[in-house]
């Protein structure tokens, strides 16, 4: 297999496993308390959300952008520079 085949797949490998952590890490980051009633006051839910966890699927998301953008121009280029048929010379 030539290498910019196996870099590219590598990559949009790394890139799918970003994702699967972005979407962990998103999904982790919300936290839910829940108040009862008291005197006067109805009860509630409160929702606090975890900074480092959303900064963490922030950046796993762009990482996982840039692999593939990375990918998508190696296999670009290498189809584009791919050499043709040699014809003999006369």
């Amino acid at each position: 297999m030539k290498r910019w085949i196996v870099t590219a797949l590598s990559e949009l490998g790394l890139a799918v496993i970003c994702l699967a952590g972005a979407v962990a890490s998103w999904g982790n980051a919300r936290r839910t308390t829940e108040f009862g009633t008291g005197d006067d006051h109805p009860g509630f839910v409160a929702v606090r959300y975890v900074p480092p966890l959303l900064m963490l699927a922030t950046a796993l998301v762009i990482i996982a952008g840039l692999l593939v953008i990375d990918a998508v121009a190696r296999i670009w280029t290498a189809r584009a520079v791919a050499p043709g048929p040699v014809e003999p010379m006369h």
